[in-house]
């Protein structure tokens, strides 16, 4: 199976577009394709992720090249030109606990109308968020998240697209890959069909749109 060129998977994605991408702190996100947005010049990104990593790094490069709009992460502390670009006003940032921006990915992937959760309940997390109440209970309704354009690091690709990740690089990219338009995969190794166990497929060929080629 031959894969696209990064050059051409990431000319497809236009300026302002939302994107989810995969992994934790760096460890399962790709780099590959974030030089490539920062090589052509995209702007006014949306991204959805744990973190925004650090200077240099992952998400970072993309912090340092300006150009994204806004995050929604769970934490900007690692990266402190994050914090700078926020403080200034050139940079809208949304927190959101970690379990929860997981879920909230979750419920966007699996096509639900949001998560309850007693998490942030009379904290400044609830601001513009309705409360529910179940059996004398009280939970914030979590809107789902959805991207236009996810972008998966995975460990293996078979022919058929299906991926395997590699231990903890499966933070978020398995979610981030059901809960976007068009999702775009950096494996490190495509190999045949039949190499991936069926029980390591973590997400399924049908999910993935653009199969990065290697070497391109």
């Amino acid at each position: 199976m031959k894969g696209i060129k990064i050059e051409e998977a990431v000319a497809a994605i236009p300026d302002g577009a939302s994107l989810m991408v995969g992994g934790f702190m760096d460890v399962g996100t790709s780099e590959r394709v974030m030089d490539e947005l920062v090589r052509q010049g995209k702007r006014g990104l949306t991204v959805i992720a744990n973190d925004t990593a650090r200077p240099g790094i992952g998400i970072g490069k993309l912090i340092d090249a300006g150009a994204l709009a806004k995050v929604i992460v769970s934490h900007i502390g690692t990266n402190p030109n994050t914090q700078r670009q926020m403080i200034a006003g050139e940079l809208a940032v949304e927190l959101v606990p970690q379990g929860t921006l997981a879920e909230r990915v979750r419920a966007g992937g699996y096509g639900l109308g949001g998560i309850l959760t007693r998490t942030g309940l009379s904290t400044a997390v609830e601001e513009g968020k309705t409360r529910i109440e179940v059996d004398g209970e009280y939970f914030l309704l979590e809107k789902p998240l959805r991207a236009d354009f996810a972008i998966v690091h995975a460990k293996q690709a078979d022919y058929a697209r299906n991926l395997a990740y590699s231990l903890t690089a499966q933070n978020f990219n398995p979610l981030m890959a059901m809960a976007a338009d068009v999702v775009i995969v950096d494996a490190e190794d495509i190999v045949p069909i039949g190499v991936i166990p069926p029980d390591s497929v973590r997400t399924p060929g049908v999910l993935v749109d653009y199969l990065l080629a290697r070497g391109a």
